[in-house]
């Protein structure tokens, strides 16, 4: 399967609010500073990010099949977040290849050498994406619900799983 982002249309931003189908999937997509219901006409400003970028994930000229950001929370340092897969897509390795393409992206535009994120600790599939792409958990930034999650990136944009001591601290 052949797959590559884009940038978001403001046609994408409808196809995206129909995957939010509550404000509970609402919460954990986008944060609390996302009220829904929202306006998917305002999608694009209401998730904004600066020094970084949002995209969809396509296959050809198909549908879109996923969304995801990322920001540069300090240099060198990406945050990917808001990482959605459509319903319909879900269980076919997408999440995985999201993120990785998120993740050459910000090696491109600014040459980060490690990421972060968050992911509910209720949520195994993405858990073990991030995982699977050399993500580690750093329980030292986490909370009873939020798993803090940190890697190393290659010029490639591969993550790598941070050393031992680095995993104690935050990127």
């Amino acid at each position: 399967m052949t797959v590559s982002l884009r940038l978001p249309v403001a046609a994408d931003y409808a196809v995206i609010a129909g995957w939010i189908a509550d404000a509970a999937a609402c919460a954990r997509w986008a944060g609390p500073q996302l009220a829904y219901p929202f306006d998917p006409a305002q999608l694009p400003r209401l998730l904004q990010v600066q020094a970084g970028a949002s995209y969809v994930l396509r296959q050809g000229d198909a549908d879109i099949l996923g969304f995801g950001q990322y920001r540069l929370r300090q240099p060198g340092v990406a945050h990917l977040c808001r990482i959605v897969i459509a319903p319909q897509a879900r269980g076919r390795g997408l999440g995985k290849i999201l993120c990785s393409l998120l993740l050459e992206e910000a090696v491109r535009a600014y040459s980060v050498n490690a990421a972060t994120l968050r992911v509910y600790r209720d949520n195994p599939a993405a858990r073990a994406i991030y995982a699977g792409l050399g993500f580690a958990e750093v329980e030292a930034e986490s909370t009873p619900e939020v798993l803090w999650m940190q890697a190393q990136i290659s010029r490639a944009g591969q993550a790598t799983p941070p050393l031992a001591a680095d995993a104690a601290k935050p990127a």
